[in-house]
């Protein structure tokens, strides 16, 4: 930074400020950890039902790590050769003269290995603490419900926080370090978080839905016990799982998207900065660009640390017309309380340092967007209104109608997202058109800076969600024939909890989505900007635009609308065959003397390693098709087609992921509805009835679609718009002769190797029980 002599005094301290905030976020974190930590953990029986969930969370990370650090290591090999193919960029050099590519392929390197370190530490240890909270926020239960949402909600707020501390930290070093070469470094920590997040958000996605469904299935309609019954083999592995895939997997996923729309914005930032001072615009403070949205996002990190605090106070707030009646008005109550903090500071410093209020309309656009869709994503997921209440009416038909009922109102909230993001953007063109269409996508990347502005929030929601249905299950699993006034009411209160859980997890899923599509469009533009720089280098006409009435940009759209149904099939079918096989186990287990009768404990082992296999045969091949892909179109098409391919991804990966998110979220508060029914089998209502049993089917349908399939959606378009320009360079000089069709051979047989891969069944282990029971039947 300190090359950039154009930086006021007062623009040269915000960056450190801002690492201060970083570091009070972090702050934060340690002081609610151990505020988590010194609450009880309850009885004997609930630490004996914790400790299983523990060691089967902590065994599948591991098996985890140890599979992708060999591909971690193959990409940062690649990302530092990769700056020698091409001249480095004048800014670069401009800075570090001669030894420009050694420090460039030195500083993404470094980049890469430090975003993929900071995802995996807010996804590890975010589980790690959830699985703290989890028996905590169950003991708590019994004391009442303010002191166990506190716990849940404070727990998920830690790894709020160490995705607002580490994101922010991370981007503001590398952007003091590298200055204005920042971009070339900053690629490189996007890539390295939102690669760690694909890889945590698949496999954590199968191992959960695999082990929920199977569970259902077998435990609810074919035994009829209830959900989180000791009985049924595979209870522990779905209690595993929410952690491994909503708190692991969701984390990580918040986390690259909170580190790749800081990447974009400052990349467009400085972008818009050098235009400013090549044409030498007349009273322009070029650096404003840059240093707004480190200044938003330090802001957005003090507004969350405010808001989180607030949750349990609004239960008993003075004033009634205030007050909240349920664990998700307490938190829609602190999110609101973020946003309004943000979105005033956000004007002032538009007036006092931009001079300008358009900065500040970006902000509360995107603040606004990301409060636009809780109540959206409520309608459509909430118990309490009319989409969840459809569904529930229908299953008097049966599960085709439970289905039908469900698709369409997952159709409909979809159509409703996309245009509330179709709207910020023309919101964004009508403030920066007369300038042109830099300044419009810069105030696209500005509102997904604003959208994540309240990340901490968002992610303290999410993992709230299976924070209390851990707890609910560790309650149901410890107090088996407990039916004493304060047993009744503690099932009540970690029920309720567990209801919101959905709906706050369906918010955040919308958001994480909303803020990939908006992170996308803005490395769309760095794409383009990265690929006219070196058109221009070479002397080649220079990419402006991306002509849709061109043939190869037109097959490039087809192809990228096509692969996210290509990986979302993938990720579904891994599940459906997962999820076979523990069906399978949990039956035979059933079968043995004593599992029906209470007498004899299942082995809830046997479970958890059919569901850690299937999670992990799936990595490297949905890794390996997200990474090839545009590398293959863009040497055999061309650039402009891969601007093509990029295109269909967004716009197809999108609407898909809100459906496949808020279809689910509906199918499953729907159940629980059902479920909260007085138990009639003759009126056909409550848990056991015809009704509950359609619902169930519902909800195994739309557990690998919620869970699995949508979000892993979100770090596979931004995996693929982070290759693409990554690559631009190299794919500007890439010229179709015989050489690039080996090399686009080669990577089209990788591919294939992949789909195979991915097919093929899973493969146990030789001692496990289940994988002698699957040789036996043969």
């Amino acid at each position: 930074m300190s090359h950039m002599t154009s930086l006021s005094n007062f623009e040269r301290i915000v960056p450190w400020i801002v690492i201060g905030i970083a570091i009070i976020s972090l702050l934060y974190a340690w002081w609610l950890r151990n505020g988590v930590l010194r609450k009880d953990k309850g009885t004997a029986k609930m630490q004996e039902v914790w400790n299983a969930i523990r060691v089967g969370a902590d065994a599948y990370l591991s098996q985890q790590l140890r599979t992708i650090l060999p591909l971690i290591g193959v990409l940062a090999v690649a990302l530092f050769l990769s700056v020698y193919v091409v001249a480095p960029s004048a800014e670069a050099t401009e800075m570090f003269g001669d030894n420009a590519k050694i420090i460039i392929a030195v500083g993404r390197t470094i980049a890469f290995v430090l975003g993929a370190s900071f995802s995996l530490i807010v996804g590890q240890y975010g589980m790690r603490m959830a699985v703290q909270a989890n028996v905590r926020v169950a003991s708590a239960s019994r004391r009442g419900f303010n002191e166990a949402l506190s716990i849940a909600y404070y727990a998920g707020t830690i790894t709020g926080m160490l995705t607002d501390g580490l994101g922010l930290l991370g981007g503001t070093v590398i952007f003091i370090i590298f200055g204005k070469a920042a971009p070339d470094a900053l690629l490189g920590f996007g890539f390295g978080g939102t690669l760690l997040a694909l890889f945590m958000r698949v496999g954590g996605g199968i191992y959960t839905k695999a082990a929920d469904v199977g569970a259902d299935l077998v435990g609810k309609v074919e035994k009829d016990i209830p959900e989180d019954d000791p009985r049924n083999a595979a209870v522990v592995a779905d209690l595993v799982g929410d952690n491994v895939g909503d708190c692991a997997g969701m984390a990580a996923d918040i986390f690259e998207s909170y580190e790749v729309t800081i990447v974009s914005a400052l990349i467009l930032g400085l972008a818009v900065m050098a235009y400013e001072q090549a044409q030498g615009i007349a009273g322009a403070n070029p650096a404003r660009w840059i240093i707004y949205p480190l200044m938003i996002r330090g802001v957005g990190v003090i507004s969350s640390i405010i808001g989180t605090f607030t949750v349990p106070i609004w239960e008993k707030f003075p004033i009634k017309a205030l007050r909240a009646h349920n664990a998700e008005e307490s938190m829609f109550r602190s999110y609101e309380v973020s946003s309004v903090i943000t979105i005033a500071t956000a004007f002032i410093i538009s007036f006092f340092y931009e001079g300008d209020w358009r900065f500040g309309a970006l902000t509360a656009i995107g603040v606004g967007l990301a409060v636009g869709f809780n109540p959206l994503t409520s309608y459509f997921t909430s118990t309490s209104k009319p989409p969840v209440k459809e569904i529930v009416q229908q299953t008097r038909g049966g599960p085709a109608t439970t289905i039908l009922s469900g698709l369409a109102s997952g159709y409909e909230s979809t159509v409703w997202a996309l245009l509330l993001i179709a709207i910020s953007f023309v919101l964004a063109l009508l403030l920066f058109q007369a300038q042109g269409a830099l300044y419009v996508l810069y105030g696209v990347a500005m509102i997904g800076i604003g959208m994540l502005s309240h990340t901490g929030n968002n992610v303290a929601m999410d993992s709230y969600g299976p924070i209390s249905d851990n707890a609910n299950g560790i309650g149901e699993m410890a107090w088996t024939g407990m039916e004493d006034d304060n047993t009744k009411s503690a099932r009540q209160i970690m029920a309720d909890l567990d209801a919101v859980g959905n709906t706050t997890k369906a918010i955040t899923k919308g958001v994480a989505i909303a803020s990939a599509v908006i992170a996308a469009v803005a490395l769309f533009a760095s794409y383009i900007t990265d690929v006219g720089r070196v058109q221009a280098q070479l002397g080649l006409p220079v990419l402006d635009s991306i002509r849709i009435s061109d043939t190869t940009v037109f097959i490039g759209l087809l192809l990228g609308g096509a692969l996210p149904w290509l990986f979302s099939s993938l990720s579904i079918r891994a599940v459906s065959r997962a999820a076979g096989l523990i069906v399978e186990e949990v039956r035979r287990q059933f079968r043995i003397p004593g599992i029906m009768e209470g007498t004899v404990q299942p082995d809830y082992k046997q479970v958890v390693g059919i569901s850690t296999a299937s999670a992990q045969k799936e990595l490297i091949p949905l890794a390996t098709i997200a990474v090839l892909m545009p590398l293959i179109v863009g040497l055999v098409l061309g650039v402009e087609a891969l601007g093509g391919f990029l295109a269909g991804i967004i716009v197809s990966g999108q609407l898909l992921a809100v459906f496949m998110s808020n279809t689910g979220g509906a199918w499953d508060n729907a159940k629980k509805a059902i479920e909260d029914e007085p138990r009639d089998l003759v009126a056909n209502t409550g848990k056991g009835s015809e009704r509950h049993k359609a619902a169930v089917v519902g909800d195994t349908v739309g557990d690998p679609l919620k869970d699995t399939a949508g979000p892993a959606l979100n770090p596979m378009i931004k995996v693929v718009n982070l290759v693409s320009t990554l690559t631009a360079p190299i794919l500007v000089m890439a010229q179709l002769n015989v050489v690039t069709i080996l090399v686009a051979a080669v990577m089209l047989g990788a591919v294939v190797w992949a789909l195979f891969q991915s097919k093929k069944e899973v493969t146990l282990p030789a001692s496990s029980t289940a994988a002698q029971v699957k040789v036996a039947s043969k």
